[in-house]
């Protein structure tokens, strides 16, 4: 026996209109048309589904178990259907992000709040790129989009710009450097230098200044978190270099002090690598205006 499922939908409409003229309109189809595919139906069955002798025509035994596979199949189907329409017209999906910044929570956290009220239906998660290659993990689907200030674009990949920033030079007050008007890469080699756990070539610092000019610090030290960091740095334990955005925990301290990497101050640009076929998606879309959008505010307010 082979069923369909407009043979499905034939049964709960019969059903629900109590007859076939009325089942027929509902389904847009004539009364013959309908009254053909039911016969085809019970010869494939081999049975009556409907008495016809009963007003209302009302099921047989055999059409009410077919009734009951109905309303257990159409249901799902039904949902899979407007699942598929809101694909479509880009209401529902899914953002899942990796992250190559730990700084750039303080300014993502915002920005996702902003994006969970505009579209409730996305499912949005958070990667930390630390476990994992996050550009590979973004080819292979796993995730939809990674921040990141390495523009190092494969094939299939598009960086596309966010804003740009200012790694900025950090310390104690009671620190020698407090008296200087910019920092150089000299000036590290007697200094503790915090930063974050994650390799040189991905910390502004070594990339810009240190690596470049063959420069070590006096020694290194890790911490995971972005407070912890200014703590130690508060403690006259190390200084560091982190984003401007950070800095407005700071600048009104008198137990900090910043000052640009320089002469020339250092200026980067943070990017949101996505697939080329999802820039175009209006969740992808409205995602990138705000993340290019609400950092700027906390850089206005340094």
């Amino acid at each position: 026996m082979y069923i369909e499922l407009r043979h499905l939908r034939t049964i709960r409409a019969i059903q629900q209109a109590g007859g076939l003229a009325r089942a027929a309109e509902v389904l847009n189809m004539t009364q013959s048309a309908l009254s053909h595919q039911v016969k085809g139906l019970e010869d494939q069955a081999g049975m009556e589904l409907f008495v016809r002798r009963s007003k209302p025509m009302r099921l047989s035994a055999a059409g009410v178990r077919m009734l009951r596979a109905a309303e257990r199949v159409l249901p799902e189907i039904d949902a899979m259907e407007e699942e598929f329409r809101a694909l479509r017209a880009g209401r529902t999906g899914r953002l899942h992000i990796a992250i190559e910044c730990h700084a750039c929570f303080d300014w993502l956290f915002p920005v996702l709040e902003l994006f969970r009220h505009a579209w409730p239906e996305i499912d949005v998660d958070i990667r930390a790129g630390l476990a994992f290659e996050a550009l590979p993990a973004l080819d292979r689907q796993d995730v939809d989009l990674v921040i990141s200030s390495d523009r190092v674009p494969p094939p299939g990949i598009v960086f596309n710009p966010l804003f740009d920033y200012h790694p900025t030079f950090v310390a104690s007050s009671l620190n020698p450097l407090a008296q200087k008007a910019f920092i150089t890469a000299q000036d590290f080699r007697d200094q503790v230098l915090i930063t974050y756990p994650v390799s040189r070539d991905k910390l502004d610092v070594f990339s810009e200044i240190l690596t470049p000019a063959k420069v070590e610090p006096r020694a290194q030290r890790t911490a995971e978190l972005t407070a912890v960091i200014l703590m130690l740095v508060g403690s006259n334990r190390g200084v560091a270099v982190l984003p401007d955005w950070v800095m407005r925990e700071v600048r009104l301290n008198a137990d900090y002090v910043t000052r640009p990497l320089g002469p020339d101050p250092v200026t980067k640009r943070m990017f949101a690598a996505t697939r080329e076929e999802d820039v175009a998606k209006p969740h992808i879309a409205h995602f990138l205006r705000l993340a290019r959008s609400e950092p700027v505010k906390l850089q206005r307010d340094l």
